[in-house]
């Protein structure tokens, strides 16, 4: 499929890349002669006007999917937009384009910064939304919080977890402790698997661990799959060195 290329601004600042394979001139006015097109199977890069580290990302993200509703539009199209927007970032395409069919969304640019429902109603997801900047901030600089990852005095129970990577797609058994942080386990997992602990995401039945909660917090039931998105491009880019 066509490659995003070319360079915008959004109403954010931000530069990206996020031109699309040659459309219909479109413009105020022309809303019935819409069309859609299928979703752009590629990461949209751009680069944040301030550098940004995952929990600020985070929490930006967190603010704009809790506000989003209150604006305009319908809260179930929101609802399918956010829930197609982590399909996409997890590479699962077909997820999300089956989501936005689902819910009679349409995207005419082939890309989830402007999209409509049914009723015509204009659903704008900016782009920190959709993913990671090129420049995003490594956290801990180097160096562990201890707020974050220091080790408990009590370690509480030995729990096996088992973990889906979304880089490789397979599963992997990684072995930590109950009172460990998220955040913890996550530096498990890139001392036994190579992967960046800036670079994960850990979600647990449709939700987002964040890295202070603890395992036992998380509820995680036995024999279940956390999946662990990974950010190959921030990977690949060495923005983790």
């Amino acid at each position: 499929m066509g490659g995003c290329i070319s360079v915008n601004r959004n109403t954010e600042g931000e530069t990206f890349d996020a031109s699309t394979p040659s459309r219909p001139a479109t413009g105020p006015g022309i809303v019935p002669t819409r069309k859609n097109y299928p979703l752009c199977h590629e990461i949209i890069r751009w680069k944040s006007d301030v550098p940004l580290t995952e929990g600020q990302l985070r929490s930006k993200r967190d603010e704009f999917w809790d506000t989003a509703p209150a604006f305009e539009g319908r809260k179930e199209i929101w609802d399918a937009l956010r829930a197609a927007t982590v399909a996409a970032e997890a590479l699962d395409f077909p997820m999300a384009q089956a989501i936005l069919d689902g819910a009679n969304v349409s995207v005419p640019k082939g890309n989830l910064t402007e999209c409509y429902d049914e009723l015509g109603t204009q659903y704008k997801v900016p782009i920190y939304c959709l993913s990671y900047p090129v420049n995003i901030v490594k956290e801990d600089n180097g160096r562990d919080s201890p707020a974050e990852y220091s080790e408990p005095v009590d370690g509480g129970a030995e729990v096996v977890l088992k973990l889906r990577l979304s880089s490789t797609c397979t599963d992997v058994k990684l072995s930590v402790y109950s009172k460990d942080t998220i955040g913890q386990c996550k530096k498990k997992l890139q001392s036994q698997e190579d992967i960046d602990a800036c670079c994960q995401r850990w979600f647990y039945g449709g939700k987002l661990l964040g890295d202070k909660m603890q395992v036992e917090e998380a509820h995680i039931q036995p024999g279940y799959v956390v999946q662990v998105i990974v950010n190959t491009e921030h990977y690949r880019h060495g923005t983790n060195s």
